[in-house]
């Protein structure tokens, strides 16, 4: 691949959707240029799609990127990527491969790229590996071709490893950054998949049956697989003195079963206090923990999306992704039919997580009050950026409009729980709290179902068949406190 063959162009496109289908139009939508053939200024954000040189094992990779306001500046973005190719001219393919991995990595950090003399400084020194330390993508992909005395069909693992879970989702941390929780969420991933596909496949609905039809969950034996890979490339990085710790050894496998939600209860909270250790992987706080969350943070940016996931139930790809156009505030109702999900470190828009996860859900008048600040709040933010201001119509984005990444959510949730002083609990397992709320309110499973867009009242029955219990003996608790009583009128008179 030279610099004469770089292939790149920039589209427009938006998130409007089909009526029918339900479908993003993307670059198809007819709002995107006025009546006259003109680009419409005032809807949709520019992209650009770039074909990069092709990885070590001979793969192609076409990259794109999303939310740019105008067409000059995407445009200025691939002019930026082709004067890197272009430095790789005359110096070989293993140097071209090693651009591509840059380009790559920097686009999935959301990273700028470096000037084109830093380049060239690096590639006259003869590195091999751009940047002074490699992301934990450039060194599995070094590892796999250099690794010497192994059987063919072993490499072969290794790099189906590589390209289907371990790059995805670790490949854009430095290697001496990447952590045991890093690792960890990439197994829960793999766990939180095999419920979906099972789920779907005890479905009694023919279409969400078909949705995963070829699809096989990741054994508990096949995790151990990754992990294997893994801790093997990350040994490797100790022994070249790239790192010296190795995060892979360290980290406690799901068992691959649906996981059973357990409730914070005094008594868990106070072992994990003194232990450190968790009782399931699925922890659910309770209505007073859930209150506490949210006092800590109301006023913080996204605390809309904090209440949508606690209160309603939404997932956090639904609740990045949702447009005002899908809510209804005069009639207190929200439409599911898009998400913002991240694809390793890339966001994309595309539509929910299964059938059943498209729905209505009803708003309560505190959750409505809620969604009126935050679109008072973001006319104030659209206000103040001005000319800078990328409109994507989201409820909750960036101080310029642009789409907020779901990590960044993540990583908020865990601060504001941290200094909330909470036991420990996923951003996903916040979902459960509007089960929880519910439950204890003396809502059926089936009603929870609807609300968190299971696809079958197994899957709801199954997560909660501990919480049930625990709530309702905590119920009857508090009503019995409520009853006033004279402990002396009533002891048992003297035989």
């Amino acid at each position: 691949m030279t610099a004469r063959a770089f292939k790149g162009t920039t589209y427009k496109r938006c998130t409007c959707t089909d009526p029918a289908t339900k479908k993003q139009l993307g670059p198809g939508c007819p709002k995107l240029k006025r009546s006259n053939g003109a680009w419409s200024s005032n809807h949709g954000s520019w992209s650009f799609q770039a074909e990069l040189p092709k990885r070590h094992d001979g793969t192609r990779r076409t990259r794109r990127r999303h939310g740019f306001a105008s067409q000059t500046d995407a445009q200025a973005e691939l002019d930026k990527i082709a004067a890197l190719i272009e430095l790789g001219t005359g110096r070989g393919g293993a140097v071209l491969t090693s651009i591509g991995d840059l380009i790559e990595n920097r686009l999935s950090a959301g990273e700028p790229f470096p000037s084109p003399e830093e380049v060239v400084k690096q590639l006259d020194q003869g590195a091999t590996s751009l940047g002074e330390m490699p992301t934990v993508g450039e060194w599995l992909q070094s590892w796999v071709i250099t690794r010497k005395k192994i059987r063919e069909g072993t490499r072969i693992g290794y790099r189906s490893h590589i390209r289907h879970w371990l790059i995805p989702h670790l490949g854009h941390y430095r290697l001496d950054v990447l952590t045991v929780e890093h690792i960890s969420r990439m197994f829960d991933a793999m766990a939180e998949r095999n419920d979906t596909i099972s789920a779907a496949k005890e479905s009694d609905d023919p279409e969400i049956r078909k949705s995963v039809h070829g699809m096989r969950i990741t054994g508990a034996a096949t995790m151990q697989r990754y992990r294997a890979t893994l801790r093997a490339a990350l040994n490797a990085a100790i022994r070249a003195q790239k790192i010296t710790f190795n995060p892979a050894s360290y980290v406690e496998l799901p068992s691959g079963r649906r996981p059973k939600a357990l409730l914070w209860t005094p008594d868990r909270v106070e072992r994990w206090r003194r232990t450190g250790q968790k009782p399931s992987r699925v922890m659910v706080w309770t209505p007073e923990q859930i209150g506490r969350f949210l006092d800590q943070a109301e006023g913080h940016p996204y605390y809309a999306l904090f209440h949508l996931i606690a209160y309603r139930g939404l997932r956090r790809g639904e609740a990045c992704g949702l447009p005002w156009w899908n809510i209804d505030l005069p009639n207190q109702s929200i439409t599911i039919s898009t998400a913002l999900v991240q694809i390793g470190w890339q966001a994309e828009f595309g539509e929910p997580k299964s059938e059943a996860s498209g729905r209505i859900i009803a708003l309560d008048e505190a959750t409505t009050l809620v969604l009126r600040r935050q679109k008072k709040h973001q006319n104030e933010l659209r206000a103040a950026a001005g000319a800078a201001w990328v409109e994507h119509e989201l409820v909750c984005t960036e101080p310029d409009g642009s789409p907020l990444h779901p990590a960044k959510l993540t990583d908020a949730f865990h601060a504001i729980a941290d200094a909330a002083e909470l036991p420990p609990v996923r951003l996903h397992d916040l979902r459960h709290g509007a089960a929880t709320l519910m439950l204890a309110a003396g809502a059926d499973l089936k009603v929870v179902q609807e609300l968190l867009g299971h696809s079958t009242i197994a899957v709801t029955a199954d997560t909660y068949s501990h919480v049930l219990p625990e709530l309702a003996r905590e119920t009857a608790e508090a009503a019995a406190s409520i009853v006033p009583r004279n402990r002396r009128r009533n002891r048992p008179t003297a035989a």
